[in-house]
């Protein structure tokens, strides 16, 4: 009996001993999770670093310029600008101080020659010129911009519109000679009157002028944000604009996508900086253009008046329209669209060109 006893209790251990480790590997497999058997593995989530929102420029203390669309500081910007009638006589072909201008005005006078008007808010050193007599459809543009019209003599017909559109200027033939003017004497007469902007400033102050924009004033141009291309199939490499006196052309730059001028068959520059002159934008601006008088002073269409013309940025040209109404100092261009035309910002140029002669306004 006690034989058959022990043997049970034998048997009874072996069980314990093997259920034993059954237990152990059965807690060591892991358990299987019939929800999931078969489904494909979710794909593992990447995070992408949290990028900073964009923090647009203010540009504290500046404003987009009314002449040129650039930031400038807000004391610049307010300012009224000056319109300074430059001589393009060969003799002074690249004048001092032009460089500095926001816009350029070219347009032809007696003889086939063509004089300029820059017309800008930053002028600055103490030698700009040489500085040359108005003639009437240069008051004209510089009363559309509100401007100081600074020039070394007028004709008559520039003297009764200054009196009819009331245009602040500085005469260097009405007793500020001295004031606001100075004779280089290593030059010849009348190309070489000259003036700097500490005399400009004394100019002014002499003649008691608003320095500052009218509150209610109304920019010239619109302008783009950023620089844009126009969408136009017709390129404008270069332009040539045939004045019969300084044959001057503007050459395509698609680096800088600049466009450089040139008259006289070589490089236009400022004397002050020796650059050559370049600009973001061309209008050329056909105007109905006669002979007023024997001595032949020209005239222009433009007190109540319209046209055609193209703009020219980026490599690419768009035909315009235009109109201006004189006694409101307002003046416009449209795009082909018929709506009002917006150009890139920089440096402006404007050539006014007969209307009769268009065909000597070559594009390639």
């Amino acid at each position: 009996m006690c034989g058959m006893k022990n043997m049970k209790k034998t048997i009874s251990l072996i069980l314990i001993f093997f259920l034993v480790i059954v237990v152990g590997a059965c807690k060591k497999k892991p358990k299987e999770d019939n929800t999931t058997k078969d489904k494909p593995s979710p794909t593992p989530i990447t995070l992408e670093p949290t990028q900073a929102p964009e923090i647009e420029d203010t540009h504290e203390g500046e404003m987009r310029s009314h002449l040129s669309g650039l930031w400038v500081p807000v004391e610049i910007g307010t300012k009224r600008p000056y319109a300074i009638q430059f001589s393009n006589f060969k003799t002074v072909r690249n004048q001092w101080g032009i460089g500095q201008a926001d816009i350029v005005y070219e347009a032809l006078v007696e003889g086939g020659i063509t004089r300029l008007l820059a017309i800008g808010q930053n002028f600055t050193g103490d030698r700009i010129g040489s500085i040359r007599s108005s003639r009437h459809y240069f008051v004209s543009f510089a009363d559309e911009y509100d401007a100081i019209y600074i020039h070394f003599g007028k004709t008559k017909y520039a003297v009764s519109k200054i009196k009819e559109l009331g245009i602040d200027n500085l005469d260097g033939e009405t007793g500020l000679g001295n004031t606001v003017f100075y004779r280089d004497k290593s030059m010849k007469a009348p190309h070489n009157a000259f003036t700097s902007l500490d005399q400009i400033l004394l100019g002014i102050e002499k003649k008691d002028y608003r320095t500052e924009l009218n509150s209610d004033y109304e920019p010239h141009f619109s302008f783009y944000k950023e620089d844009t291309d126009l969408l136009t199939d017709t390129s404008c490499n270069k332009i040539t604009i045939n004045y019969p006196y300084n044959k001057p052309y503007l050459v395509y730059n698609s680096e800088d996508k600049l466009y450089y001028r040139y008259q006289f068959d070589e490089i236009h520059k400022d004397s002050n900086t020796d650059k050559q002159l370049t600009f973001k934008n061309i209008i050329v601006q056909f105007v109905k253009e006669w002979n007023i008088d024997k001595n032949g002073y020209q005239t222009m269409d433009l007190e109540n008046a319209q046209g055609t013309g193209y703009y020219i940025t980026n490599g690419k040209m768009e035909p315009i329209t235009w109109k201006k109404n004189e006694s409101k100092k307002w003046m416009r261009y449209y795009n082909s669209s018929g709506e009002e035309l917006t150009i890139n910002p920089g440096k402006t140029y404007i050539a006014i060109y007969p209307n009769n002669k268009t065909e000597n306004v070559v594009l390639e």
